[in-house]
């Protein structure tokens, strides 16, 4: 029982279904969502879409993941999972995700299907047809903040939005600086995931570069218009300052060393940021409360 669920977690990518989770629970709290059924649903009801999307691609890409080193040990190349098995795991996973999200509303039960569909049959796919794929996943890839908000007000507006464009902005930078670690091992597979047909060169990291330039505008939007507090200027400002640095460092080297770098740091900085929305939303909502002398 043990060995299974540990070929669960490698199957359905635990933790990268749990920081999918940990974005959407950002989009929910920043919007002010505050209903623990709701909170249950989105935290359940997200992780099993995620799960069964990475689980579905696993799917779909058992051949090619044979051929690569950082996926060969994956329990459907290895055959310690049967394939009858993995469809029924997605499919309880889709059912089971999809039920919950639409107990929260119908626009988040449509969200998660538009992630899931667009992630498994329209992504995964385009891997090893064309390098914007990257484009094509970053839209399911930046749902979740915009699903947890949709959860707690069921209205599409410009938070919501907003919440969308600054992951899908982040996405770049993050996936092709995995990219660029992982390039060898991607082209083994036929995958060619960087924006570049030079590869692992100065034009690549140009566009990453100009990616996480963008981001920094992008990132205090919700401090311009009065959304949060002046904290989240300095946070997220020098966050995005890091990220750029980084960023400009693999621009001068080119080398794979500075790319992983910029990978870890993209994990650091998406919840740095995001989370600091929601606690200086928080802190600026008492201030404002304060100065009106509400309580």
């Amino acid at each position: 029982m043990l060995e299974f669920i540990k070929q669960l977690m490698v199957f359905t990518k635990f933790r990268l279904s749990f920081l999918v989770v940990l974005s959407a629970l950002s989009g929910y709290y920043f919007v002010g969502g505050n209903d623990v059924g709701t909170l249950l649903k989105l935290i359940f009801g997200g992780f099993l879409i995620t799960a069964a999307s990475n689980g579905a691609n696993q799917i779909i890409e058992k051949q090619h993941d044979a051929k690569m080193s950082r996926t060969e040990n994956r329990p459907l190349v290895l055959k310690t999972m049967q394939l009858n098995t993995a469809y029924v795991i997605c499919a309880l996973g889709l059912l089971g995700g999809s039920i919950l999200l639409y107990l929260i509303n119908l626009n988040s039960f449509l969200l998660g299907l538009i992630a899931f569909l667009s992630y498994v049959f329209v992504y995964t796919p385009s891997k090893r047809t064309t390098p914007w794929s990257v484009f094509i996943g970053a839209i399911p890839g930046a749902i979740p903040p915009m699903l947890g908000a949709i959860a707690a007000t069921n209205h599409f507006g410009f938070i919501p939005g907003l919440l969308f464009f600054i992951q899908f902005t982040w996405q770049f930078p993050h996936f092709w600086s995995i990219a660029w670690v992982a390039h060898d091992d991607y082209q083994r597979a036929g995958y060619f995931l960087l924006p570049s047909k030079s590869g692992k060169s100065k034009n690549t990291a140009f566009f990453i570069l100009l990616y996480c330039i963008f981001l920094i505008p992008i990132s205090l939007i919700p401090w311009l218009i009065g959304a949060t507090g002046n904290a989240s200027l300095i946070i997220v400002g020098i966050c995005g300052v890091w990220f750029y640095f980084l960023a400009y460092r693999l621009y001068i080297t080119c080398e794979t060393s500075d790319a992983k770098k910029l990978m870890f740091a993209s994990f650091v900085y998406l919840p740095v940021v995001q989370f600091t929305y929601v606690f200086n939303r928080v802190d600026h909502i008492i201030k404002q409360c304060i100065d009106h002398g509400l309580f």
